[in-house]
């Protein structure tokens, strides 16, 4: 079973989102994402000032296996980018959680973040997948 922290928040395409409490939140993608995609090769850097709405493709990490996109969980504004990917990108297999985060984004709406997904919702997510 993947590792699905309880504090953190989620979608249905396997991004998580953690609350920075100061209007930002830091994405990345979930322990089961990286489990499917196997050894992460490149992630594609993400331009800082970026507008994202939710949903919008932000950025594609590619695997020994396969290329996938990464999909912005709420409407935002990029303010940085984990640089440390770009010559360490198996840092998300390794540590999906913290040293693997993706980007930072400014939150448009707050609120928005309400309407992710807990842990529990992510868990029957992936159980569904199986």
């Amino acid at each position: 079973m993947s590792n699905i922290p309880a504090e953190l928040r989620y979608t249905s395409t396997h991004e998580w989102v953690v609350d920075n409490g100061d209007g930002t939140v830091t994405i990345g993608i979930t322990d089961h994402a990286q489990e499917l995609l196997g050894d992460i090769v490149f992630v594609e850097a993400v331009d800082s000032d970026r507008e994202l709405a939710a949903g919008e493709e932000y950025t594609v990490i590619e695997s020994v296996k396969a290329a996938s996109d990464s999909y912005a969980p709420i409407n935002g504004t990029v303010i940085a980018f984990n640089e440390a990917l770009e010559d360490a990108p198996e840092t998300i297999n390794e540590e999906p959680y913290t040293d693997g985060w993706i980007v930072k984004m400014q939150v448009a709406d707050h609120a928005e973040l309400d309407g992710l997904l807990d842990a529990e919702g992510y868990a029957e997510v992936v159980a569904n997948e199986a």
